[in-house]
């Protein structure tokens, strides 16, 4: 049986440029969501190392953005490591945040529940220079563009762009079990459509509030999942009850026809559904619990 439970997050439209905002707004609802013993620092785990780094795509040419890397400490170069990447990289970077990526890493791969794993934090794409600081504002242009549009362009920016810069420096796996993709709301669509469409190179996914709705065509992946020979992936799903509702769709929804699409075809998949709102509290509260369900059996 697959476990039910809780949380929220996606793109907004203002204007005609889609962002994603009120990732820190609490709902009253989202007050029973607290952060456990493996989203904190450890003095006895050793911390990996986070460096901040900008890249010019040319497979979503005019766009610059930032991107960090993580190296946890276990990794000494002799053999490549696991990988995992991450959209709204500086949301899930953060130390301090809600999803505290480098901190649930440290002691998952200390503990042994998850591999040497090298973390890799993709911001979205501005047309214009890059703002002083990594965050919401200004909204990046090209986010929603990125993100929520079905196809293969975000995957082969990923797979022919990122990691091959990345590699340059560190020995990264070329083992799609061993590669995961996450993020939230828009970022969590996108890691879907990432595996999706590259079954060959990720065969993990992480979603938190993620945008199955009809943004671009997002809506679609429900029956698709039904109608196409099931694909070699595995997928954590998780929303809340308090999650967007407007004219692009219900996210709550959105999310259970995922869960249901994907029971249905057989997938390996986890669907934590609660009552919270679109933000990433309840989603950080549960990061250690997800990155454990996502690396299960990796040994």
């Amino acid at each position: 049986m697959k476990l039910t439970r809780l949380l929220s997050l996606s793109s907004l439209l203002l204007g005609t440029a889609f962002f994603c905002g009120a990732i820190d707004s609490l709902r009253a609802d989202d007050s029973e969501y607290k952060l456990g013993p493996d989203s904190q620092v450890k003095p006895d785990v050793p911390q990996g190392k986070i460096s901040e780094h900008t890249w010019q795509s040319k497979i979503f040419e005019g766009t610059n953005r930032r991107y960090y890397v993580y190296v946890p400490a276990q990794y000494d170069g002799t053999k490549p490591a696991a990988v995992m990447v991450f959209q709204d990289g500086h949301t899930y970077v953060k130390r301090d945040g809600s999803f505290r990526a480098p901190v649930v890493m440290d002691n998952l791969i200390h503990s042994g529940e998850m591999p040497v794993t090298i973390g890799i934090f993709i911001d979205p794409g501005h047309k214009k220079p890059l703002p002083s600081k990594p965050g919401w504002e200004p909204s990046p242009e090209n986010r929603s563009f990125e993100y929520d549009s079905l196809g293969d362009q975000y995957a082969r920016f990923v797979i022919e762009e990122i990691l091959p810069e990345v590699g340059k420096q560190y020995k990264l796996t070329d083992d799609p079990e061993m590669r995961a993709i996450g993020g939230i709301s828009s970022g969590g669509i996108c890691a879907f459509t990432v595996a999706w469409e590259r079954p060959d190179m990720f065969r993990k996914v992480l979603s938190h509030v993620g945008s199955f709705v009809d943004l671009r065509g997002g809506h679609n992946y429900p029956p698709m999942i039904r109608k196409t020979r099931k694909k070699p992936i595995r997928v954590f799903l998780q929303d809340g009850s308090g999650d967007l509702d407007n004219r692009f769709g219900n996210w709550p929804l959105a999310n259970q026809e995922m869960a249901a699409a994907l029971k249905f075809s057989g997938y390996d998949y986890e669907f934590v559904y609660g009552s919270g709102g679109h933000n990433d509290i309840h989603g950080g509260s549960i990061m250690p619990d997800a990155m454990r369900w996502l690396w299960k059996g990796w040994k």
